[in-house]
Parts: structure tokens; C-alpha cells; sequence
């Protein structure tokens, strides 16, 4: 699968845009610059972690200048479905090739990929294939751009490779909260958050499960480009109402993660952008 563009974007390209306050000198200057954009790819990747993100980005990029990079052991399509693994300790690993799958085509490996401001890595039950197989693959290539990059971004179990790589020591982060016990097992030294949607610490971004990671998408445009105007309008144009409290997950609770907030509510926390 090749992404194309969307029937959104002369929808895009026609609407007014509205700033109702004054952007900073650095959000102004993000709007002329072009961000290299990579994102990191592997057999069982989850796919809303990297299409929910991308839909957001590839609109943006109609008003600000973006190039992406799809990253991958080996260029070509990978798929979303899994390889066999071990699910449940002591059990004997599950096929899983009865699943539905979607792939997406790497366009360059870790060892040909460009120069990169913002990188990001999804999760996906290929993280726990990457564990057990002892490959480090992905991390090794944090390890060698991180001072390079701007921006690290991980979606739901992603971060499992930030805290392997060890650039999560002493940051504050979150994860999916339902593999939350199998997460947090790594890294040395991780701040993790319990009731984080997402966090943002420093140059890096983690976001909670699968969906958290549009919410966590739609903070991060916003503090590089301001949010009022193009990112909001891009919000409401693909009618996504994001999560925009970064300290509440309420699947926090529903997955009993230890340290959560147990007070908070569990009722709708989201609207329309700017409404």
C-alpha cells in the first residue's frame, strides 16, 4: 500500500483560516522550514500507530513543507501481521497468520535512510518479536540519530524501543496502558507515567496506546506551529476531537495500571479543536 492524497485536500486548501493568537518567532520559522520526517517500520507494526499520525502529518504538509522516510530492515512492503511468537509465558508461540494485514512500503533501510529531524516508532505486537528474537535493530538506529534529530516521537509500545536504546534514562514517558506491565520492564532509569496520554520531555514524545498517538500528534504540531489556523483546521477537516489533557488517560483505569489516577473521570474528555 502507497499512500496517495486524500479527497481532503482541496477541502484544505480552500478553507479560511482564522489565528486567534500571535505565534511564536520559532513557530514561524517551523512553518518555512522543511522537517524531515522518518518513520520507523517492522513486521507486525500496529497500523493505526502509524497511519493515525501520518493522516494528521500529510495534511499539515499541504501548508507546511514536510518529506517522510518509511524506515525498514529492508525496503519494500512490511506487513502489519506479526510473526509467530510467544504470547503468554511457558505457552508455545501463536500463528497468527490468520489476521487481516495491511503493508506499507519501506522506501529506505536503516542504513540508506536520509538525514532526519523528526523520527517516529510505532508499537505493535512486532514489538514483542523484535524482544524475543534479541533484536536491537531499531534501538541501534535511535542510538545513531538521536543527537542528530529535533524530535523523537513513539506511539503506544514503541517506547519499548526508546527504553532500549536508553535515551528514555531520567525522561518521563508512557505507553500503552493495557501491555503497560510488560513495557515498563525496560530502560534504566525511565520516569514512566502512569495517567499520561502523553508526555513530552525534552526533544522527546511518547504517547499512550494506538489512537493516543493522533492526540499526541496533534500536541506536537501545535507546539512546533502553533495550533490555532492550520492545525486545527486539520483536525476538524478529518473530524478527529483529540484527547488534549497530556496527564489523563482514562485507560489508565480501565486497564488497572499500578499508580493511576483512579479519581479522574471516565466520561468523554473531548470536543472539536477551538470549539
Amino acid at each position: 500500500m502507497r499512500f496517495s492524497s486524500i479527497t481532503l485536500l482541496p477541502l484544505l486548501l480552500t478553507t479560511t483560516l482564522t489565528t486567534a493568537t500571535t505565534p511564536s518567532k520559532s513557530q514561524l520559522a517551523n512553518r518555512s522550514k522543511k522537517f524531515s520526517l522518518g518513520i520507523v517500520l517492522f513486521p507486525g507494526f500496529e497500523p493505526l500507530d502509524v497511519i493515525g499520525p501520518f493522516e494528521i502529518l500529510q495534511s499539515v504538509s499541504a501548508y507546511y513543507p514536510l518529506s517522510i522516510s518509511f524506515i525498514a530492515s529492508q525496503t519494500g512492503p512490511i506487513t502489519s501481521r506479526s510473526p509467530p511468537h510467544v504470547m503468554v509465558p511457558g505457552q508455545p508461540p501463536v500463528n497468527l497468520d490468520h489476521l487481516i494485514a495491511v503493508s506499507l512500503h519501506a522506501t529506505h533501510t536503516f542504513a540508506t535512510a536520509p538525514p532526519l529531524d523528526i523520527l517516529l516508532i510505532p508499537g505493535g505486537m512486532g514489538n514483542m518479536v523484535l524482544v524475543e528474537n534479541n533484536d536491537t535493530t531499531i534501538e541501534s538506529f535511535i542510538q545513531s540519530r538521536y543527537k542528530s534529530l529535533t524530535h523523537l516521537l513513539s506511539v503506544c509500545t514503541g517506547s519499548v524501543s526508546l527504553a532500549r536504546s536508553g535515551v528514555l534514562k531520567n525522561k518521563r514517558a508512557t505507553t500503552n496502558k493495557s501491555f503497560w506491565n510488560w513495557v515498563v520492564q525496560f530502560g534504566e532509569g525511565v520516569k514512566w507515567v502512569p495517567s499520561a496520554r502523553w508526555t513530552h520531555d525534552g526533544k522527546i514524545w511518547t504517547s499512550s496506546g494506538v489512537a493516543a498517538g493522533m492526540d499526541m500528534t496533534y500536541a506536537f504540531l501545535s507546539k512546533v506551529y502553533g495550533k490555532e489556523g492550520v492545525v486545527d483546521n486539520v483536525l476538524n477537516a478529518i473530524e478527529y476531537a483529540p484527547h488534549t489533557d497530556p496527564k489523563w488517560d482514562p485507560f489508565s483505569v480501565v486497564w488497572d495500571v499500578p499508580g493511576a489516577d483512579t479519581k479522574g473521570s471516565l466520561k468523554s474528555c473531548v470536543k472539536p479543536v477551538g470549539f
